[in-house]
């Protein structure tokens, strides 16, 4: 039996029936009791029993990150970063610096640019990455993950010619002249990507564990994750986490989502919803339904009002939406469905009215864009939306100009759909926005960019401190179906806890948000991260 007791702090537990204390008990990895300092140090305060002062600093939760990619991730550590960059020269002249640490015939690899903030033009073309990387085969995925541009070599090293079979859900770009620009959508993207070297295993393990400790100096005790398609399938996926989670005892807790063309190795290895422990997980089967607003390939009801008669893109037809979601059905698993546009989102809500619910939550991915009718039929216990306040940063102003003024009054709606009944859980879509719970909750709260100075985008879906807290911390557990063993610091459930340099609850001003500091990271009451 081992007994802790961290006192002398200000607890936030989310827990309505006893909201606040100063010190918590914890035995075995779980909460045993929580009141005031005096009260526990004199009833469990006994010898042998370890005591952690937390010198007045503020606990929550632990975090957790209910959508990201922690397989992408590990790219910021391999791959050439383009997060941030402003313009396409600065693109071009990263990716010829790169080539200068290669060898001849090495592929350039980034991540993370986006056309929308360039000042200086639009997408790459593939003539202009031959240019500054005539030697070396060059893919750089958009910050969606929903498009790249590759150069010739990329496109030769890929045996990608005119008249190639492109993937149902993709699009190779053409010029007038039927040539390639070099910009692939979607599942076209595949075409090359199933061309560039897998890192070994040993190199995954090592990428992994530097990414599993970004995530906890970020205050994450548990992060949910969609990577087979990445990670060289389900086994070597599960293999690697179970490796690093049970053997290592690295602390992150996990839950996989796991994509859908897996389905069958899920079925073969009896594999389930709920499968694993409580560090490992496997989650919802993960499917795509439209696109995204980078390209327009998010699914819309209406046309955009920037591109008349464009609606987006399906990644399937309807027939065959149901039948995938149909045969996760048959495995009693719930669907994960990545659902940005209005008609997308009622795509799948018109095929799970028709199948009976699974034992867990399906999970709907984004919920950008809804409508009152879709508001009512999202609002049931057994669904939940992934959302991503952090978007709001990123997308306004410019997706106003693809949805229009009044469209937009329905879009990233987060206040809306929580007064609506709603259950949301916060995430980050990592890489595609930062691994950080406090960024997604500043923008939560002030739908606006760090530095910016106005009332916010669409005001009145602004959050309080609290509901902001509340996405990343006890709804995550909403999401995997575990509101009874965590989320909350409730006697009973895992001592899995935030400590932070300052009180985010009390702010006058949220920008404060932006100098708080993840002080601890605690994980079923043990110390996985502490600052400096």
């Amino acid at each position: 039996m081992t007994r802790k007791i961290f006192f002398n702090g200000l607890y936030y537990t989310f827990d309505p029936s006893y909201p606040r204390a100063e010190a918590v008990v914890i035995e075995d990895g779980r909460f045993l009791d929580m009141g005031r300092t005096e009260d526990m140090l004199l009833q469990w305060g006994r010898a042998g029993v370890r005591k952690i002062d937390l010198e007045q600093k503020t606990v929550t939760p632990g975090f957790t990150d209910s959508h990201l990619h922690l397989s992408m991730l590990t790219r910021k550590f391999t791959e050439l970063d383009l997060t941030g960059v402003a313009s396409k020269a600065e693109v071009l002249r990263a990716v010829q610096e790169k080539t200068k640490e290669l060898a001849p015939g090495e592929w350039v690899v980034g991540n993370g640019w986006d056309e929308n903030v360039f000042t200086d033009g639009g997408v790459p073309t593939k003539e202009e990455l031959d240019r500054v990387a005539p030697n070396h085969p060059v893919f750089l995925r958009r910050v969606c993950h929903h498009a790249a541009v590759a150069n010739s070599q990329a496109f030769q090293a890929s045996n990608i010619q005119q008249n190639v079979e492109v993937p149902e859900g993709g699009v190779v770009v053409t010029n007038e002249a039927g040539e390639p620009t070099g910009l692939l959508l979607d599942y076209a993207q595949d075409l090359i990507q199933e061309h560039i070297p897998e890192p070994s295993y040993e190199t995954w393990k090592k990428v992994m564990r530097q990414t599993i400790q970004f995530l906890l100096e970020k205050g994450m005790t548990s992060a949910h994750t969609n990577d087979p398609l990445y990670m060289g399938g389900l086994a070597q996926t599960y293999r690697l986490y179970d490796e690093l989670l049970n053997g290592e005892n690295l602390g992150l807790r996990c839950h996989l989502l796991i994509d859908y063309p897996f389905l069958d190795d899920l079925r073969q290895a009896g594999m389930y919803a709920g499968y694993g422990n409580e560090t490992l997980q496997i989650g919802a089967v993960k499917m795509f339904a439209d696109g995204a607003f980078g390209q327009s390939t998010a699914l819309l009801s209406e046309p955009y009002a920037n591109e008349p008669g464009h609606y987006g893109e399906a990644m399937v037809d309807q027939e065959t939406l149901y039948a995938m979601i149909r045969n996760v059905r048959e495995l009693a698993m719930p669907v994960a469905v990545h659902t940005i546009g209005d008609q997308a989102l009622e795509n799948v809500l018109d095929i799970l009215d028709q199948l009976p619910a699974a034992p867990k939550r399906d999970r709907l991915i984004h919920t950008q864009v809804l409508r009152p009718d879709l508001i009512k039929r999202l609002s049931q216990p057994n669904r939940i939306a992934d959302i991503q306040p952090r978007f709001v940063a990123s997308d306004f102003p410019w997706v106003i100009e693809k949805l229009g003024e009044e469209r937009i009054r329905y879009s990233y709606a987060w206040k809306t759909m929580i007064k609506a009944g709603i259950l949301c859980a916060g995430g980050s879509d990592a890489p595609i926005e930062p691994v950080d719970p406090l960024l997604g909750i500043h923008a939560a709260v002030t739908r606006r960019k760090p530095g910016e100075v106005h009332d916010g985008w669409n005001p009145g879906e602004k959050l309080t401190m609290e509901e902001a807290f509340h996405l990343f911390t006890k709804m995550g557990a909403y999401a995997t179906n575990e509101e009874a063993i965590k989320g909350t610091i409730t006697r009973g459930k895992l001592a899995d806890m935030t400590v932070f340099s300052q009180n985010p609850l009390d702010m006058e001003d949220p920008d404060e948000l932006l100098g708080t500091q993840v002080e601890m990271t605690i994980i079923g009451g043990e110390v996985k991260y502490r600052r400096g």
